[in-house]
């Protein structure tokens, strides 16, 4: 079975539940086998700024599915957990991206794996250097601790381990 690293991010209250919710769904999933989650950080969005900041994690898991096939759960959890598609890097309730299937480069019109802006995003690079700091990336054949020190320093300032208010 292929190890995946898939990565989910929400900024519509209740955060912290949306991801707990979708790691459930994740785990029920009969061709699914969640491994391990990171930490959970907090970061500044990207893209669209006039939103509240964002939980994201990553987990690690092995599957039976074929790429497209865990897309279409991906998609599915997406849509179980309220995520509605208005605004480019708006707000959500629950984003699934898969951010690594094994040692794959895929590109279809619907899926691109290695996620094509991971190496630029903190928010992912983090979590998984946590779960596999060196996994080569097949795409830029570099070491996931790589990818981190290739973050600018400003990227670095915009992430947090999250801690939830008492």
């Amino acid at each position: 079975m292929p190890v995946v690293y898939i990565a989910l991010g929400t900024n519509l209250e209740p955060r912290a539940a949306h991801l707990e919710k979708a790691l459930e769904i994740f785990r029920s999933l009969p061709d699914v086998e969640v491994k391990r989650v990171s930490s959970i950080y907090e970061s500044k969005p990207v893209g669209y700024l006039d939103q509240p900041d964002f939980l994201n994690l990553v987990f690690e898991a092995e599957t039976d599915l074929l790429p497209l096939d865990l897309l279409d759960s991906c998609q599915s959890i997406e849509q179980e957990l309220g995520r509605v598609r208005t605004i480019r890097f708006g707000p959500r309730t629950l984003d699934v991206d898969i951010v690594l299937y094994g040692v794959e480069s895929i590109k279809e019109e619907r899926l691109t794996v290695p996620h094509p802006r991971m190496q630029e995003r903190s928010f992912v690079l983090l979590p998984l250097q946590e779960l596999n700091p060196e996994y080569v990336v097949p795409e830029w054949n570099k070491t996931v601790n790589e990818l981190v020190a290739e973050l600018p320093a400003n990227d670095l300032k915009e992430i947090w381990k999250y801690a939830p208010e008492s």
